[in-house]
């Protein structure tokens, strides 16, 4: 591969999923090395003030600061860009940094959105208390039914923002239905692709209009760095998210932009062998517990539909026991797989989300998400599946299950 083959989109829009998730959006300095290069600097030089000045007008292509652009994180967001089948992509510090700007670089007081009630705990304190603290307002409806999205438009709808699968309770929204009702009222469409990623589901196929990441899931996979992504439009990323990344700072460092990068050239494997001792262990769990929540089995009820949207089932679901206590001792009894509140580690993870990551959702809320206290999400890692499944049997049994 030449220097700049991998930023030439004539060239990588050809090459298979794999291919550019390993190759796509690379730039090789004079030195011709064969792994990124990292540029840890804050700052750039410039050989004249003349050049200092064209650089700021946009008259001389370059970088100024590395809160705007740097060498490293480019070549992520390039490399996500390309993998999403978007224009292009704005890198962030964390998932919730993503989120936050999807949203409020296109909206101002006055305005109106409507969300799914499902969403991660954070996103749901986003639509109900930072929102109207500037005059937003957010209607949440069940995403799971196109008609909701309808009936809560109002005059002053801007959007609709949502997440499939959901959040811990593994919703399915109807990509085409949703996206086709905002685009007849133009509309926007914000989808939080974190638990599928491009590798398994690409909304703007179906006509999303931009997709937002925490990229310390699946796309770092490994549990070492935060780091989200913005994809969209060249206008909407250059004219409508640009100037609030600019002036507010949601700044990726080049070290995690690094990371990300080598967790991508694995996540194709990576995603597709989770997704099979998902399959593996969902099974298992559904001899044994009262309900489960996998999209990957015929007994979720919108199992057709995800998998008519999605390659593959994904790494996570979620199960139900007879509430928070006997949930509580199914994790302390748990002996290789570790109790943690993150998803898509290449670590088999499981969390109570009532007490961890929708804690700060009010009870009630929690019960209209369809989060009940004996809830459990389950991130199926690349262990053997049948060390998983001994570990969940002698688990299950300690529990009572």
């Amino acid at each position: 591969m030449k220097r700049k083959t991998g930023q030439d989109r004539n060239i990588t829009r050809n090459w298979r999923p794999a291919t550019q998730a390993v190759r796509g959006g690379t730039a090789r300095s004079e030195w011709g090395e064969t792994s990124e290069a990292m540029f840890l600097t804050s700052g750039y030089a410039y050989d004249c003030a003349g050049d200092a000045a064209a650089r700021f007008s946009g008259d001389q292509e370059g970088m100024t600061y590395s809160r705007l652009q740097n060498p490293t994180v480019e070549m992520l967001e390039q490399r996500i860009a390309l993998m999403e089948g978007a224009d292009a992509c704005r890198a962030t510090a964390s998932g919730m940094a993503a989120m936050t700007a999807a949203l409020l670089c296109q909206l101002e007081a006055g305005d109106h959105i409507v969300a799914g009630r499902a969403l991660f705990g954070s996103c749901r304190w986003l639509t109900d208390t930072l929102l109207p603290k500037f005059g937003i307002s957010a209607t949440n409806v069940d995403a799971r039914d196109p008609q909701a999205f309808i009936d809560a438009v109002r005059p002053e709808t801007k959007l609709f923002f949502f997440e499939t699968p959901a959040n811990p309770t593994m919703d399915i929204v109807d990509l085409k239905a949703v996206c086709d009702i905002a685009k007849e009222r133009g509309l926007t469409t914000v989808v939080d692709n974190a638990f599928a990623t491009s590798a398994l589901q690409r909304p703007m196929e179906f006509g999303a209009d931009v997709v937002a990441y925490s990229a310390t899931k699946m796309m770092d996979g490994q549990g070492r760095v935060l780091a989200g992504a913005i994809c969209g439009s060249e206008t909407f990323i250059n004219d409508v998210l640009l100037p609030f990344h600019r002036n507010t700072g949601p700044t990726l460092s080049a070290f995690n932009a690094w990371v990300v990068l080598k967790g991508l050239e694995t996540l194709d494997l990576r995603i597709r062998r989770q997704s099979e001792n998902s399959l593996k262990v969902g099974s298992f769990l559904e001899k044994r517990v009262p309900r489960i929540l996998h999209p990957g089995l015929a007994s979720h009820p919108q199992h057709a539909l995800a998998m008519q949207q999605m390659a593959a089932c994904g790494s996570i679901f979620s199960f139900e026991v007879e509430g928070r206590t006997q949930a509580h001792a199914l994790l302390d009894a748990l002996e290789l797989i570790d109790i943690s509140n993150n998803i898509g580690d290449s670590r088999s993870l499981m969390t109570h989300p009532a007490s961890t990551t929708h804690s700060g959702v009010a009870e009630e809320k929690r019960i209209e998400m369809g989060i009940s206290e004996g809830m459990l999400r389950f991130n199926v890692g690349l262990e053997d599946a049948d060390d998983l499944i001994e570990d969940l049997d002698r688990a299950l049994e300690k529990a009572g299950l």
